[in-house]
């Protein structure tokens, strides 16, 4: 039996499709939904922690990579770089597990390493580079 934490990136096309479904009935795997933002026509995202017979769970994940789900392991970590974040506020409205706050006081931005997903979102969006993803 193997079982991980995994973040799942669902393109716009397979939001409305029973992706993690087949992978129960088809691949005989469980999971556990720990997080997800799944909006229609927007991309979604998934943290799931998988587990089943190796076998099976490698077919299970071939099969999320050739609908075109991204697969991320959850054992990243996002860390924020003080000297490069300004407090402009980007990623906030876009962290869909809130590990991005404003302090109501100073309005600088707080971050949340234990709300933190790995999705990845912050990296991608913030001018300034001051988020990163450490292995």
């Amino acid at each position: 039996m193997i079982s991980r934490k995994v973040v799942l990136h669902f393109p716009r096309k397979l939001v409305e499709q029973p992706i993690v479904f087949k992978l129960v009935k088809d691949y005989g795997l469980n999971f556990n939904i720990l997080k997800a933002y799944v909006t229609p026509d927007e991309e979604g995202l998934m943290v799931l922690e998988l587990s089943g017979e190796e076998p099976a769970f490698e077919k299970g994940l071939h099969y999320l990579k050739s609908c075109g789900v991204k697969i991320q392991p959850l054992s990243q970590d996002v860390v924020r770089n003080e000297e490069r974040c300004t407090d402009c506020g980007v990623c906030v409205p876009l962290c869909p597990a809130g590990a991005l706050l404003p302090d109501k006081k100073s309005r600088e931005i707080v971050f949340f390493e234990d709300k933190c997903i790995a999705c990845g979102v912050c990296v991608r969006i913030c001018p300034f580079k001051a988020m990163e993803v450490r292995f």
